[in-house]
């Protein structure tokens, strides 16, 4: 690719920001794109600002000098434009499509208004707006519900315990964070909760958000229970942000559908992080969003042989804070979790030190595993199970794996 190339990049998420800069750094000028007027920050680490760990600026990326705050609403793919609110057009040679993901918003009664504008003391849990309005909205001894018990539930349910409230956590499987850990691994998680004070319901549906004068003051559950709220967290997960690619007439189905080289159905455009949809995954993590950038990065500096082909992701999540009377709580999740019918398991638990340890073996090879507690042993299981090298048959390693404090 020739310097004089016009790349553009829309979104100033953690994709775009590494994009953008490993442009930088392999000579190729790029245009950011970012709508937000915070600087870029690590979508990642909101709930430990929501806690008080950390300020805003902690969590800030390093963006390249250009970027440019817009919001973009469309796009010419015969003229290669881009087009702004404002009425102003970028024009491009390589366009990149780093938009990532909007927070699902539940179907409940009473959520919006007529204009669309969610009640007062109602906050999705998303950008770094949401973390200040609930940031500034909490308070010692108020009640909160946190809707949702995943990954982003949990972490804002803990965040909203750290700051003093009240908070109860309705999640409507049979579990916390099911998508990730196996049973024993979640009731883990779900003890440290409700030693936080963290009172939680599984399995009940919410169907109702009840509001006074414009502002929420209780949730209805599908039995007809009602919980006192102060405050509401949606954290329900999140989908693709494609209206863009859709109205441009890109491929799209879970997400903006991409190939090796990130590029999508139109020569001129690619995609990365929270929006692609790569092999028919999309991953909405970190990590395949930061290898997507690296290989697409390569691969508009020139280098031919550059390939995005899938990332094996790991999941971890440390929650913790300042004036946390339990420490912290970290874990990790890779893999398959759950065993299928002739696969292999190990554990290892520690009820009193509330850690736990499972890994699963399928012919002679790791496919996965979960670690709550001491992660210590998680950097050498991650290397065998991304390795996916057979493993001793004698056992002897794996159980070394499992109990070795080093390397991760």
């Amino acid at each position: 690719m020739t310097s004089n190339t016009r790349v553009v990049v829309i979104g100033a998420g953690l994709a775009g920001v590494r994009l953008a800069r490993r442009l930088g750094e392999l000579g190729t000028s790029v245009t950011l794109i970012g709508e937000e007027e915070h600087r870029p920050y690590n979508r990642v680490l909101l709930a430990e600002v929501l806690a008080g760990r950390y300020s805003p600026d902690v969590i800030a990326l390093p963006a390249p000098a250009e970027l440019t705050r817009a919001r973009v609403t469309g796009i010419d793919r015969d003229e290669r434009t881009v087009e702004c609110a404002d009425g102003s057009k970028i024009t491009y040679d390589t366009l990149v499509l780093a938009t990532g993901s909007n927070p699902v918003l539940p179907p409940l009664r009473g959520l919006f208004s007529p204009d669309h504008v969610l009640p007062e003391g109602v906050h999705a849990f998303r950008t770094m707006d949401d973390c200040l309005g609930l940031s500034k909205a909490v308070r010692p001894g108020m009640r909160a519900v946190v809707i949702g018990g995943g990954l982003l539930g949990v972490s804002a349910a803990r965040a909203l315990a750290m700051r003093g409230a009240q908070v109860v956590l309705a999640q409507q499987s049979e579990r916390l964070m099911e998508r990730q850990l196996d049973p024993a691994a979640s009731k883990l998680v779900l003890r440290h909760l409700r030693e936080l004070g963290v009172e939680v319901h599984t399995e009940c549906r919410v169907r109702d958000v009840r509001c006074v004068n414009g502002a929420v003051r209780s949730v209805e559950m599908s039995d007809g229970y009602a919980l006192d709220a102060d405050l509401v967290v949606l954290a329900c997960g999140v989908h693709p942000r494609v209206g863009l690619a859709q109205i441009a007439g890109l491929d799209v189905r879970k997400g903006i559908v991409v190939d090796d080289e990130l590029r999508t159905s139109d020569p001129h455009i690619r995609a990365v992080g929270d929006c692609a949809q790569h092999d028919g995954t999309v991953y909405g993590l970190a990590e395949p969003a930061l290898e997507q950038a690296d290989a697409l990065a390569e691969l508009l500096a020139g280098d031919a042989n550059a390939r995005y082909t899938g990332t094996r992701s790991l999941t971890r999540l440390t929650l913790t804070g300042q004036g946390d009377p339990l420490g912290s709580f970290d874990l990790a999740a890779f893999g398959e979790t759950e065993a299928r019918p002739g696969d292999d398991v190990v554990q290892l638990a520690d009820a009193t030190r509330g850690t736990y340890r499972k890994v699963v073996v399928r012919d002679d090879r790791l496919v996965g595993g979960v670690l709550v507690g001491e992660l210590g042993t998680v950097g050498a299981l991650a290397r065998a199970w991304e390795g996916a090298e057979p493993l001793p048959s004698d056992g002897g390693p794996l159980l070394h794996l499992l109990t070795n404090d080093g390397g991760s």
